[in-house]
């Protein structure tokens, strides 16, 4: 699942500052004011616009709210190759996010994220490896997912939900929710978003 690696960390870090400064500065805002939407540091987010800090899954989540902006967005969209009415993104082409403190890979699947349609994405949570809390998403927003390998908890209004390979679950992310694999192997689910207007 991990293979092949889309650019590097410092690069993805980089695409990651840069689409974070640009929409933080067309929104108007400071580095203080996103701090305060956001709840991270203005030091933290300083070093994630130079580039210089690669952002947890939690806190990535978490500028991509304050900013009403997806988390893809934020991460750049792929360089599609197009032929006609169709889009194809190649494999070695996918942008991948690492999160540094856990090893979740989030691999955008999407062709042509910015269509206006729903966002495919393959998440790879290794073994013990529980991604917290992440912030709402936008009201409107539907998340399925089917898991491809391994067992996957979710977490969502009070409800955890177990789920094992080749199950799948349906959730307005309207409310905070969490991913966690609470086993010694890893969990590969695939993850379709779509955001109703």
């Amino acid at each position: 699942m991990t293979e092949p690696h889309h650019g590097d960390g410092d690069d993805l870090a980089g695409a990651f500052g840069g689409n974070v400064r640009r929409r933080r500065e067309e929104a108007g805002l400071t580095l203080e004011q996103l701090s305060l939407r956001s709840s991270v540091s203005r030091a933290m987010l300083s070093k994630v616009e130079r580039g210089e800090k690669s952002p947890t899954i939690g806190v990535a989540s978490r500028i991509a709210h304050a900013l009403d902006a997806s988390l893809s967005d934020l991460i750049g969209a792929p360089a599609a190759a197009a032929s006609g009415v169709a889009v194809v993104l190649r494999k070695r082409e996918r942008p991948v996010f690492r999160d540094p403190d856990t090893g979740f890979e989030r691999h955008m699947l999407s062709a042509a994220p910015g269509a206006g349609g729903p966002e495919m994405i393959v998440h790879h949570l290794p073994a013990r490896v529980s991604l917290g809390l992440l912030p709402a998403s936008p009201p409107g927003t539907e998340k399925q997912l089917v898991v491809l390998a391994g067992t996957l908890t979710v977490a969502i209004g009070g409800i955890v939900e177990t789920l094992d390979t080749g199950d799948s679950l349906f959730l307005q992310a309207d409310a905070d929710h969490g991913f966690a694999n609470p086993t010694d192997t890893p969990c590969d689910y695939l993850m379709v978003i779509s955001r109703r207007t």
